[in-house]
């Protein structure tokens, strides 16, 4: 099964940008310029890992797939939110995103932020408007991704990190910021899936939770090591921006073997949360491919 759901990321991926299409304004539609900038912003590439994790965790539950569109749509729509700001000279003040320009240098800084702004509403709408879906459970996953991009979530984690340029944190703070600023949106990838299910045992969404957290943070760490250890043409964004910014990352503050332990525990506590679950494949792959990317 593992092996079959690396065979079935193409088929995945097509599903969630044939949505993410069918969303998402016409670049001819008016004001052409701000929904040109929002389809440049998400249909730039990237590897669609928080959509995979939601397809993956379903296969698990056994969600069909149609009901996992949206929320695979709706996180992603967040998550490029969250890059075009990342990337704004206010932020990290980066020139590529995924090897193209990023989308203030391709347009401009208020188009930017303007497209950013659209495309968060955008999601909690697709959320609204699942089909087949009964509406409290559509109220639960608006709810689920609205706490996993807010102030106590993704939002929060950013505000952090801005502030924690050039300090020395703590390990148990610097992976409090990770589960925020990248965790939390993991997270809401993998927990979509399980409010999807219905009603499931409690042992099964307490093992989706903690797989998503470690997950999430393994994520991250990883993350910190591309930037040191990764090319500019393989990561697909500037390489070394942490350091250059005086960024508090894992490597930074604990050292690269310090890091690579950190991601292998995390892996390990990520995949043991799957033993409860009946048909975990998809996720523990998927889990290895995400922590052990460019290793």
């Amino acid at each position: 099964m593992a092996d079959d759901f690396e065979q079935r990321i193409p088929y995945y991926a097509s599903r969630v940008e044939a949505k993410l299409d069918t969303v998402m304004p016409g670049s001819e539609v008016k004001p052409v310029r701000l929904h040109e900038a929002m389809r440049y912003a998400i249909f730039n590439g990237g590897k669609r890992v928080r959509p995979l994790l939601v397809y993956a965790a379903g296969e698990c539950l056994g969600v069909p797939e149609a009901q996992l569109d949206s929320p695979a749509a709706a996180i992603e729509l967040i998550h490029a939110f969250s890059l075009v700001h990342d990337d704004l000279p206010a932020m990290d003040d980066d020139d590529l995103r995924r090897g193209m320009p990023t989308l203030h240098r391709q347009f401009d800084e208020a188009t930017a932020i303007l497209a950013a702004d659209a495309m968060q509403p955008l999601a909690f709408a697709v959320l609204a408007d699942i089909d087949g879906v009964a509406g409290d459970v559509r109220a639960k996953l608006v709810k689920l991704v609205a706490d996993a991009c807010g102030s106590t979530g993704m939002t929060g984690g950013q505000s952090i990190d801005l502030g924690a340029e050039g300090c020395v944190l703590e390990a148990a703070d610097l992976e409090h910021m990770f589960a925020l600023k990248t965790g939390a949106l993991i997270r809401a990838s993998v927990m979509s899936a399980s409010l999807l299910a219905g009603p499931v045992p409690p042992e099964y969404s307490t093992a989706l939770d903690d797989f998503g957290r470690a997950i999430g943070l393994a994520f991250q760490i990883r993350d910190d090591l591309l930037d040191v250890q990764g090319r500019t043409e393989d990561i697909g964004k500037t390489a070394g921006s942490d350091e250059r910014l005086n960024k508090a990352t894992y490597p930074s503050l604990f050292g690269v073997d310090a890091s690579r332990r950190r991601c292998d525990e995390l892996l390990t506590q990520g995949l043991a949360c799957l033993d409860v679950l009946p048909e975990a494949a998809a996720l523990s792959w998927l889990a290895r491919f995400i922590v052990d990317r460019g290793k």
